[in-house]
């Protein structure tokens, strides 16, 4: 799929300075990215954006912000068909222990299916939000690939706030 539109992150201020790296999923790996592998998360909506930085214990500090994107070759895992055609399904994304997975045997399910997402073209994946509390219009883009002839993710800091 294609899509046009508004992104929103919710970063951890460590990373504020590059917030079109993927650096700390890159050091850290994610539930669909492996160490090694950067990755943007994203989410359609603020809201989802901020429930999806803040999973675990009360908000911590947040940085905030949007992109201006352009995105193609995205991966929509809410369709069930296309999900089975890569032995995968609705609860094998929803795992909550991927984490125990990729320190046991060092990546986790779905860290492989994003490896062979990439592996076949992808830019990123389309997927139901995961986060406590959230609820099925609650919608998260992961990216691997965002700048390229096709993609484009544009950060909107039109005051250059991220580079005081």
């Amino acid at each position: 799929m294609h899509y046009k539109g508004k992104l929103y992150r919710a970063l951890n201020p460590v990373y504020a300075r590059e917030p079109l790296s993927g650096r700390g999923a890159q050091l850290y790996g994610g539930r669909f990215n492996p160490k090694g592998m950067a990755a943007l998360y994203t989410s359609l909506s603020v809201m989802t954006a901020l429930r999806e930085a803040n999973q675990v214990g009360s908000l911590q500090p947040t940085t905030l912000v949007s992109y201006e994107a352009d995105i193609e070759r995205l991966f929509d895992s809410r369709d069930t068909a296309a999900l089975a055609d890569w032995q995968m399904d609705a609860a094998s994304l929803a795992d909550p222990t991927w984490r125990d997975a990729m320190r046991l045997s060092g990546e986790a399910r779905t860290q492989r299916f994003a490896r062979a997402l990439v592996a076949d073209g992808f830019s990123g994946l389309v997927v139901q939000s995961f986060a406590p509390g959230a609820r099925l219009n609650d919608v998260n883009v992961v990216l691997w690939a965002w700048t390229t002839a096709t993609s484009r993710l544009i950060l909107i800091d039109d005051e250059n706030r991220l580079s005081r």
